[in-house]
């Protein structure tokens, strides 16, 4: 893949305390349009709380950040996702009661223009818009492989197509940028190749930029085009699989013999 030289997010500086806690200390880097970017480092390195300050579920406490060049520092959850980007979690947030269908459907409701008052009377167009969205909504379960089983409640799904499910639900936000936390978490090794595929061919359907945080260090080498290394809130090593793997930082900080 050839990586435009076009920056989809750029992290400025980044910093957030927690009381005495310094869990980001002036992180930057970019992110290229169509880049798959990977971000790695051990527990407590501050990986998460990077990604909750992108998606506005917490400010920096200094720092910007922008995307497709536009500063989105402070905006809310809701706003960012409408200008096109959407996450998983690493702690999983599907709704356990409602179906698999459902819960795409409610995520592919951000990019509907009913108003408020037409939905709650039922007026036009909301059911064309509601079997636009229920439409998508399938056809988005068949990419992930859950299309034969719509109408199971999220909660009883195993955790792996949990985290397929949730993938589905933020593609249906239809983003520009796709923030993966800890996809592969809880799956055998059979299921993590499937998955470096899987991110793979969403990023070429789709065109999508896709930033991941993962600690399968052979997943993140061998699926990410750029990594960035963070240890202590610090980021302390960028650049190909190749290079960041034979850091001495690197090797010390996190990777060790996987190095």
């Amino acid at each position: 893949m050839n990586i435009t030289s076009k920056s989809t997010l750029a992290i400025q500086q980044v910093t957030r305390r927690f009381g005495g806690l310094v869990a980001v200390n002036e992180v930057s880097f970019d992110v290229q349009e169509n880049e798959i970017f990977g971000v790695i480092g051990p527990n407590g390195a501050g990986k998460t709380t990077l990604f909750n300050t992108i998606t506005g579920l917490i400010a920096p406490t200094s720092g910007k950040v922008l995307f497709d060049g536009k500063e989105i520092t402070n905006f809310r959850p809701h706003q960012i996702a409408k200008f096109g980007i959407a996450r998983t979690f690493q702690n999983i947030r599907l709704f356990g009661e409602l179906s698999a269908l459902e819960n795409v459907a409610i995520a592919r409701h951000l990019r509907t223009t009913t108003g408020v008052l037409n939905g709650v009377l039922g007026l036009p167009p909301t059911p064309k818009e509601e079997k636009q969205t229920y439409d998508r909504a399938q056809e988005l379960l068949d990419l992930v492989g859950l299309s034969d089983r719509q109408d199971v409640k999220a909660k009883n799904f195993s955790y792996g197509d949990q985290r397929r499910l949730e993938i589905a639900r933020a593609l249906a936000l239809e983003p520009k940028l796709l923030l993966l936390d800890e996809p592969a978490a809880g799956m055998n090794p059979n299921e993590k190749v499937q998955l470096s595929d899987f991110i793979r061919s969403l990023r070429d359907r789709f065109a999508l930029t896709i930033l991941l945080i993962e600690h399968h260090v052979p997943l993140v080498m061998g699926l990410c085009d750029r990594i960035a290394v963070l240890d202590f809130g610090q980021l302390i090593a960028i650049g190909q699989p190749e290079i960041v793997k034979n850091d001495r930082a690197v090797i010390e900080a996190y990777l060790g013999d996987e190095g």
